[in-house]
């Protein structure tokens, strides 16, 4: 009579050591023929940019616009028309300054007049624009 086979349920792991091995002499040997690279940090100094203070547009409860340029010395306050306000932005931004555009709504204010001028400013080309938003005390 044949004797039945036990199976074998452990896993051999002689050949998982003998490739570890071998593969830990290669890097051993390879690691010093590598040379490191360089590194170039940045320097600081010689290429500083300020911000620059942006334009403020304050839309009242009543429509009303107010324009103010922080940039100025001091900050200059002008209340202007829908025309004006585009016209002066616009003059601002093509001497070369490219002075971002922030508009500050009253919260009386009606969302639509807010989109308005948005919709406005970006017909006639104006760049940077954004909303300005305060935290709740």
């Amino acid at each position: 009579m044949r004797r039945q086979r036990k199976t074998i349920n452990q896993i051999n792991v002689v050949p998982y050591i003998d490739v570890m091995l071998v593969l830990l002499v290669i890097f051993m040997v390879t690691a010093p023929l590598v040379s490191p690279g360089q590194i170039e940090l940045p320097s600081v100094g010689s290429k500083l940019v300020v911000p620059v203070q942006p334009i403020e547009i304050e839309l009242g409860p009543n429509k009303a616009i107010n324009l103010t340029d922080k940039a100025a010395n001091p900050p200059a306050v002008a209340r202007v028309s829908r025309d004006q306000l585009v016209m002066r932005i616009l003059d601002k931004q093509t001497k070369g300054s490219e002075q971002p555009v922030v508009i500050r709504a009253d919260k009386n204010a009606r969302y639509e007049d807010v989109i308005e001028v948005l919709d406005l400013l970006q017909r006639n080309g104006v760049k940077k624009v954004g909303l300005l938003a305060r935290p709740t005390p």
